[in-house]
């Protein structure tokens, strides 16, 4: 059982709520479209799966049928009392106020060492957190989510596309990606100006590229994409010298978005070796 657009109408009006334009709010409404994304999420009663921005628990219901461990993270402060009471039955779902920006991982790689996230994300955050649960939370080991349709575009960009950029480099560093499902703009109350899509991110079991250090590779990375219309040469003047360019098979007059993640990875080492 999950929640319809009346429903979720009847609990914003009953307990006095509005979607909330600062903690980007878009309720799912569509029973089917929050079964299909518990089906993608392919968890069960041995998972555990951190739900992100659970708003009023259409996802969370769906998700808790699945028989996993669920620990759905809300943010709002009267949102999150009204998803207690429509979990409160559920003995396989924990309800955590929290902004997951800031969240403290090691409570919950102390229960389980490898985690799901599965989340519709809100817009204005997607792109950043993503980027930090691939770079400081090592037990996330899948991420199912739903973000805006360009966003996730450029989560699964490959070099030489107008969508690829800093965020496909990383993405691409970590994990391997696709896009799951496309998601239409009328699942949602209030509906958005933008079509939505799932991206399904799996954790490699070792980065792309060995033996560089992260940091260093995703400055080189955001500085290069930083003038992405300017020859690397140019951008990156200040990070890499001709004869570091030469070590690394990297031509200088390449542009960023031509660069794949082997690429980046032999510039960092050049850098790394001088």
């Amino acid at each position: 059982m999950t929640h319809s657009h009346n429903d979720i109408s009847h609990l914003l009006n009953k307990h006095g709520l509005a979607p909330r334009r600062a903690f980007g709010q878009n309720f799912l409404v569509d029973p089917n479209t929050v079964r299909k994304i518990a089906r993608l999420a392919n968890v069960g009663p041995n998972d555990f799966v951190l739900e992100i921005g659970a708003g009023l628990g259409s996802l969370t219901l769906a998700l808790a049928e699945t028989g996993a461990t669920i620990v759905a993270v809300e943010i709002d402060n009267g949102v999150v009392e009204v998803l207690r009471e429509v979990v409160k039955d559920l003995p396989n779902v924990e309800v955590l106020h929290a902004d997951a920006m800031h969240l403290d991982w090691r409570p919950l790689v102390a229960r389980s060492p490898k985690w799901h996230v599965i989340a519709n994300l809100p817009y204005n955050v997607a792109t950043p957190l993503v980027a930090d649960l691939l770079d400081y939370a090592p037990a996330v080991d899948h991420l199912l989510v739903m973000v805006q349709k360009e966003v996730a575009e450029r989560f699964v960009a490959k070099p030489r596309t107008p969508a690829y950029g800093a965020v496909s480099v990383k993405i691409s560093y970590w994990a391997d990606a696709f896009i799951a499902a496309d998601v239409p703009a009328t699942v949602f109350l209030p509906k958005p100006n933008v079509s939505s899509a799932m991206v399904d991110i799996r954790r490699k079991a070792a980065p792309a590229v060995a033996d560089v250090d992260p940091q260093k590779l995703f400055a080189l990375v955001r500085t290069g994409f930083g003038q992405r219309r300017k020859m690397l040469r140019r951008c990156l003047s200040n990070m890499v010298t001709p004869s570091q360019f030469a070590a690394a098979g990297v031509s200088p007059e390449s542009r960023a978005e031509e660069l794949d993640v082997a690429d980046w990875g032999r510039l960092c080492t050049a850098t790394q070796e001088a």
